[in-house]
Parts: C-alpha cells; structure tokens; sequence
C-alpha cells in the first residue's frame, strides 16, 4: 500500500507541476498588448496617405497627405503634411510619442489660415482630427501599461488566429471606457478593434484591411474607422511605402510643419 502510495503521489506530483509550469508559460492580456506595441516596423517610414470621409449619405471627401515617421528609440516622431483639396492644402500635424511610462505624447497642429503652430493640449485629445473618425488620442501611441488587459478569449478573424484581449484604462477619466482588440497571434498586429464610449456603449470599431510584410516588417496598408452611433467612416490607405530612406531627424520640427513639402 505505502509503494502504491506513493506512486501516486509522484503522478499527482508531476501533472501539478505541469499544470503549474503550463500556467506559467501562458501569455497574459498585457504580454499580448507589449507584443503589438513592440512590433518592429523598421528605423523609418515615409508613405502617401489617403484620407476618406464618408458620411452617412455616402457623400465622400478624399484628402491627400504626405507622411513621415522615425523611430529614435525614447522617442518616435511622426509628421503629416496635408497636400490636398486646397481647403486643407498646407495644414500639417506632429505627433511625438515616449517610450518613458507615464508620459503622454506631444502634439501639435499647423493651420496655415492662423500662420501658427498649436500645440494640442490634453484636454484636446477627445477631439476628432480634421473631421475624421480618428480623435487626436487614437492618433498617438497609448502606453501598454495605461491599461488593465484581460484575454477574453481565442479566436478566427478573418482566417487568423487571434487573442481578443480587453482593455480597461487606470484612468477613470478617459474617454473610452474600454476597448477590445483582435490580435494576430503570430503578427501582432490589432486587426479589429472596438471602442466603448464613457456610458459603455460601443461607439466605433477600427479594422484593418490591408497589411504586407515590406523588408521583413509587417507593415498596415489599409484601415477603416467607422463610427457606428454617428454612421460616419473615414479610411485611411497607404501607398509608395518607403522604409528605412534615412530620413533626417530635422523633418519633425515646428519650422518644418510651418515650411511644409515644397
């Protein structure tokens, strides 16, 4: 009886430990989140952006944007000059977003009827950018740990598996109460995401459309934001993609977005 005994408890021993040693190895809701926001998409990025806005008749307006991105390893900086119609010709945006935790991202607007740079405050955040279904906030990077991240659950999308993971801010006073994310396991990249307004109620959901693999990095070429309470849609497409031109660290200035692309 004492050997037999002890047998099992040697097998209760090493199926605990593998559970246990399993449930370590599991990947967390804020591992999974960390792994989108490291993706690596190389030193730099310049590409020609169309912008569409659709609203709910259907009526479209198509805005042209030149934009350029460059990774400097605390900080990753971002301009977007606007080429086209002539309502918005010269109208230009930066963005500079901190690996430091805690730290908000910089951003400022360049409105050529003012001739002035304005720096977008916190307060500002919630607005939506030039009449898009982008706000300035979605337009940032947000920190992993600016969020509590729950994997709800193990999906297909689009013939992808995915983790759908759930994000809810620290803070109380943002302006989505939460979001959920589809996540490619093997390219972390967010194929779908779903945003709730301050009430929890789904406000508007941003799908990615389009995404390639350029010089090895996994690349979004195509998206669409569509705000479900209001019925209105922007796109966003990207083409003449150029990664790692070497662009130089003297585009992303206040001078610059007043000079614009000549």
């Amino acid at each position: 009886m004492t050997r037999r005994r002890n047998q099992l408890l040697l097998i209760a021993f090493v199926l605990t430990s593998v559970v246990f040693s399993y449930a370590q190895e599991k990947i967390t809701g804020l591992q999974v989140i960390q792994n989108v926001y490291d993706r690596p998409e190389g030193n730099d990025m310049q590409s020609e952006l169309t912008m569409t806005l659709i609203n709910s008749r259907g009526d479209q307006r198509v805005r042209e944007i030149k934009q350029f991105i460059k990774d400097m390893g605390k900080v990753e900086k971002k301009i977007m000059f606007f080429m086209a119609p002539a309502d918005v010709r010269n109208t230009s945006f930066m963005n500079w977003s901190y690996t430091e935790k805690g730290r908000d991202d910089d951003q400022w607007i360049y409105l050529p009827a003012l001739k002035k740079v304005k720096r977008i405050s916190s307060d500002s955040k919630s607005d939506y950018f030039m009449g898009s279904d982008f706000t300035y906030d979605d337009l940032g990077d947000r920190q992993p740990t600016d969020d509590r991240h729950k994997i709800l659950r193990e999906e297909k999308l689009s013939g992808e598996d995915c983790y759908v993971v759930e994000s809810m801010p620290k803070d109380e006073d943002y302006m989505y109460s939460k979001t959920i994310t589809w996540i490619i396991k093997d390219k972390w990249i967010g194929l779908k995401k779903e945003f709730y307004d301050e009430d929890g109620d789904h406000l508007k959901t941003l799908t990615v459309k389009k995404y390639e693999k350029i010089k090895g990095y996994w690349i979004i070429e195509a998206s669409e934001m569509k705000n479900v309470q209001k019925n209105h849609t922007t796109t966003m497409s990207l083409k003449n993609i150029k990664i790692d031109s070497g662009i130089s660290t003297n585009k992303f200035t206040e001078r610059m977005m007043k000079r614009g692309i000549k």
